[in-house]
């Protein structure tokens, strides 16, 4: 590894620890509890441990998919002392999150048997959609690929003027048109120019509406056959933005685009400001999505491939 890599992965990794530290300091303060007075792995500490992750946002069924997993281990071994609980349960969150991860990437990246790469980025108003869009237009742009972004949220303007700040700050070319315009047709327009551009990557926006979801689904269909007009295979990535600090809110919001749309991929944001960062590792397991990104921190490095290893190393790395 070169020195250059060496300390940029050195920064990513203390950002990641930051941007965890809520989460982290909450779980293992409930932890501390559960196993107070014990030194063996009992009932009672596995009763408390699930009340411990359930309180920590990673769900219900995920909760009793770890417990499971925690028992058996426990019933295999005539002893398992409280001090051993820490890395069993590293162990086996990350052998749960390894079930959906499968070869991820740890730098940001897309396949080059596509170009463009059209990503269609889905989510409730508020989650950080438009500064997702504009921090992976940034990190694309850093790779050296050519960005085109798409403003197909064509229903608030303020969601329009925001892109635009955004795409004025990385320097990418925007596709917009008017508010009140039909998002198909943003879309459409928004690949035309990509392929014109001889462009990488594209990232089209589309409404944040979850009111009716009959509607919500029409609509991200329509977006759809309009684009496979330009380019039959697209889009390539239907990403869905969530954002970690509402903890089960953000479950609810997956069954719900899940439903609406074949969602390919993750970005769970505002993590550093919560201690909710356990919905990572539920709504990864629950969904079978795989969460590509994940927002650690306010600044434009700071979207971050999520890296299982590296997620699960900063979770449980305590006062390290």
């Amino acid at each position: 590894m070169s020195l250059f890599k060496n300390i940029f992965s050195t920064k990513k990794k203390e950002t990641l620890d930051k941007g965890l530290e809520k989460t982290k300091t909450s779980f293992f303060s409930k932890m501390t509890k559960a196993v107070a007075g014990k030194s063996k792995v009992d009932d009672d500490v596995l009763d408390n441990l699930e009340e411990v992750l359930v309180s920590s946002d990673v769900g219900v069924d995920t909760t009793l998919k770890i417990i499971d997993r925690i028992e058996a281990r426990v019933a295999n071994d005539k002893y398992v002392g409280t001090d051993e609980l820490n890395t069993i349960l590293r162990e086996e969150i990350a052998g749960l999150l390894s079930e959906t991860h499968v070869g991820e990437d740890s730098e940001f990246g897309i396949p080059k048997d596509k170009k463009p790469y059209v990503i269609m980025v889905v989510g409730v108003n508020g989650v950080g959609k438009t500064t997702t869009i504009g921090k992976l237009a940034h990190q694309f742009k850093q790779q050296g690929l050519k960005v085109v972004l798409g403003a197909g949220d064509t229903f608030r303007a303020a969601a329009i003027d925001q892109l635009q700040v955004w795409a004025d700050r990385v320097d990418v070319p925007l596709v917009k048109q008017s508010m009140g315009s039909d998002p198909a047709s943003v879309a459409f327009d928004t690949l035309s120019s990509a392929v014109t551009q001889d462009a990488d990557v594209v990232i089209i926006d589309t409404a944040g509406r979850l009111h009716n979801k009959v509607n919500l689904m029409n609509e991200l269909s329509k977006i759809k056959r309009v684009m496979q007009k330009v380019i039959a295979d697209t889009p390539h990535d239907v990403l869905l933005v969530l954002d970690g600090s509402t903890g089960q809110n953000a479950f609810e919001q997956a069954k719900q685009f899940t439903k609406a749309t074949e969602v390919t991929s993750l970005a769970v944001t505002k993590l550093d400001g919560t201690a909710k960062g356990g919905v990572v590792i539920g709504i990864s397991d629950q969904f079978q999505i795989p969460v590509k990104y994940i927002g650690v921190g306010e600044g434009i490095e700071d979207l971050q491939v999520f890296n299982k290893h590296e997620f699960v190393d900063s979770f449980f790395n305590v006062g390290e």
